[in-house]
């Protein structure tokens, strides 16, 4: 397995919604989206170790929204990443704006950093089994 601090996948897509309910219902009466509180979960298996399933989070927040400040943009893309600390201290060498400190929870570590057009970015070293284990729909 490569060692190195990057990104792997995508982990979630976060955009701005006028009314995040209505929004959801439509997609899962229409497009068939398993929908929760939160949005949508995507369900895939690993390239890497097709035993392994990973998800991808999709969902839509209340315009208006602080959880995307300081950008003023109207989504926000999470990025699965492995080394999440070595990869922050790479990223702050370099000059990266680091938003807040690396917060642990039982199915990962996440941190906020911005990209040069004032994007906010979140960065997730996910436990996938964790999402397996608490079971729930998921949209595959």
């Amino acid at each position: 397995m490569n060692n190195q601090p990057k990104v792997t996948g995508i982990g979630g897509i976060f955009f701005f919604s006028e009314d995040p309910e209505k929004t959801k219902s439509w997609y899962a009466q229409h497009l068939g989206l398993a929908v929760n509180e939160w949005g949508s979960t995507f369900e895939s298996r690993n390239a890497q170790n097709p035993d392994q399933i990973n998800y991808l989070q999709w969902s839509p927040f209340k315009q208006g929204s602080r959880y995307f400040e300081p950008s003023k943009k109207e989504f926000m893309i999470n990025y699965r990443v492995q080394h999440i600390e070595a990869l922050v201290d790479n990223l702050r060498a370099a000059g990266v704006q680091i938003v807040d400190e690396i917060e642990t929870f039982d199915y990962g570590k996440f941190v906020h950093i911005m990209d040069p057009d004032g994007q906010k970015i979140e960065l997730w070293e996910p436990i996938d089994h964790v999402f397996t284990e608490m079971g729930g729909e998921t949209t595959k």
